[in-house]
């Protein structure tokens, strides 16, 4: 039997490319979303990937959800926590409530998700948790304090599980992409992404699929003793 992976966020942008280059990979894939009811359905009629919806900020929801999908495929061996969002404001007006929003889906989704799916790692002596961060929680960004701190705050997660998961079998990795050809990025108007583009030694954006094949090489069982890193995917934009 295939392993199962769970996908946040994997029906669209980056989490669909990691969605589809493990499904490719061999494993069983499940995809969450948020609300996007009518691209979920597009995806699954395209992949044949199941999705499930629910709030990662919900972490009731995030139980019940994860029990849904191992129900329906078995046990959860793959966990990537790729869902996120971005409630942008330079931080002397932003609110409490962009502040809170981006915190609870983006840091504290990470341990809704998180928490339900780790007894079992522990139990059956394997697992692999891989949080989407980003580089901007690496060097901070104007108008995103929220979100830096949120993606600093993943960091952080990832480097104390893969301390306390090693011993059972269970790996936690971060992968923080940089500025990625997603919908959202080439939505922007053209000045603003060549200015974009201009910052990066590359030369152009990265490409979702780039992303997706890190967190694939991640998830293999050979990658066992890649434990509590950071793997930048930025076209040299920035260095730890």
């Amino acid at each position: 039997m295939s392993r199962i992976a769970l996908v946040t966020g994997g029906t669209r942008g980056i989490g669909a490319a990691i969605s589809k280059s493990l499904r490719a990979a061999g494993y069983t894939v499940a995809a969450n979303y948020a609300g996007n009811e009518e691209a979920a359905a597009k995806f699954t009629g395209e992949t044949g990937i199941p999705t499930y919806k629910w709030s990662v900020a919900d972490h009731d929801a995030c139980v019940d959800g994860i029990a849904r999908v191992e129900a329906d495929l078995g046990p959860i061996d793959i966990l990537v926590n790729n869902a996120g969002i971005t409630r942008d404001a330079p931080f002397h007006k932003m609110t409490r409530d962009q502040w809170q929003q981006v915190i609870d889906t983006n840091l504290s989704g990470v341990f809704n998700m998180t928490r339900p799916v780790w007894p079992g790692m522990r139990e059956r002596k394997f697992g692999r948790v891989i949080v989407i961060s980003s580089i901007n929680g690496q060097k901070g960004q104007f108008a995103q304090v929220n979100y830096a701190a949120s993606k600093a705050g993943d960091l952080g997660v990832v480097k104390s599980l893969a301390q306390e998961g090693a011993r059972y079998g269970i790996t936690a990795n971060a992968v923080c992409p940089g500025y990625i050809a997603t919908e959202m990025v080439m939505a922007v108007p053209e000045k603003v992404r060549e200015s974009i583009i201009a910052q990066i030694p590359a030369g152009r954006l990265g490409r979702p699929e780039e992303v997706a094949r890190c967190v694939t090489f991640l998830a293999d069982d050979d990658a066992e003793f890649i434990n509590g890193s950071t793997i930048s995917v930025n076209g040299a934009q920035f260095f730890v």
